[in-house]
């Protein structure tokens, strides 16, 4: 509770500086603003701009299309990502082969792969899925791959005394025991696919359905700063309950479950 309150301080006054500089607090004698509204819109019409356009129901559409396409990559990127680190971190060809590939494609910012996703697919959903797949593939594979390696030897060899196959082991006791580092790897790849979808659909445009970046591509070419910050605050507020409702929960159970908690 002490650590909400904290934080809920912090944001509050984060609010009550911005809404100073663009003249709200006039009973503080702050009723000028330092920049244009054209530049620097006020909380107020902020957030005027998303109720509008929550209640029409813009935004809703938008984020349904967008957590469509962005659940579909990811899930692709975790079903290709997790088998490909778990043979990188088995056998040391894979691991010298496509496991440097993928340390050098991680490093390429998810735009990059916007060009060559358009040449290929054209303005096409498959664009942007491919897009998604590439930031989320990637980051999973070598979470995996280091995952599955600081898992101590000791557990393997356990198990082989006891009978277990190599197969049986490296599915039944090595990826288990590396779940808490793969889990962390799950919420990196989440990350690094929310921005690849939010770069491709600021570059290719559907008629599928306008996604929450598209929204904000156009609030640029409209010179509509209040859309914009409205978008940005969308897109950070996700990233923020995908990771406290879902991802750091799982991850500090699985820490606990097997001991490498840091508490």
């Amino acid at each position: 509770m002490k650590r909400f309150l904290i934080s809920l301080i912090f944001f509050i006054l984060l609010i009550l500086v911005w809404a100073g500089c663009t003249g709200e607090l006039a009973f503080l004698g702050l009723n000028e603003s330092l920049w244009s509204p054209f530049v620097l819109p006020s909380p107020q019409v902020v957030a005027q701009y998303l109720w509008d356009n929550t209640i029409n129901g813009k935004i809703p559409l938008s984020m349904l299309i967008t957590l469509r396409r962005l659940l579909i990559g990811y899930a692709i990127g975790l079903v290709l990502g997790v088998p490909l680190g778990m043979l990188s971190a088995r056998f040391r060809s894979v691991s010298d082969t496509l496991g440097v590939l993928a340390l050098g494609l991680q490093a390429l910012p998810s735009v990059c792969w916007v060009p060559l996703a358009c040449i290929w697919f054209g303005q096409t959903e498959a664009a942007l899925l491919f897009v998604v797949i590439m930031g989320t593939l990637w980051s999973v594979l070598l979470s995996t791959q280091n995952g599955m390696r600081s898992v101590p030897p000791i557990y393997a060899r356990a198990a082989r005394t006891m009978g277990s196959s190599p197969l049986h082991t490296l599915v039944f006791v090595t990826l288990p025991a590396s779940a808490p580092f793969v889990v962390s790897g799950m919420k990196q790849g989440w990350a690094f696919a929310w921005r690849s979808l939010m770069a491709a659909e600021i570059y290719v445009s559907v008629v599928s359905g306008f996604g929450i970046g598209q929204y904000l591509h156009y609030g640029r070419e409209l010179q509509r700063m209040y859309q914009v910050i409205g978008i940005m605050f969308i897109i950070i507020l996700v990233g923020l309950l995908a990771d406290k409702i879902l991802f750091s929960p799982a991850e500090a159970w699985l820490h606990r479950r097997w001991g490498t908690d840091k508490e």
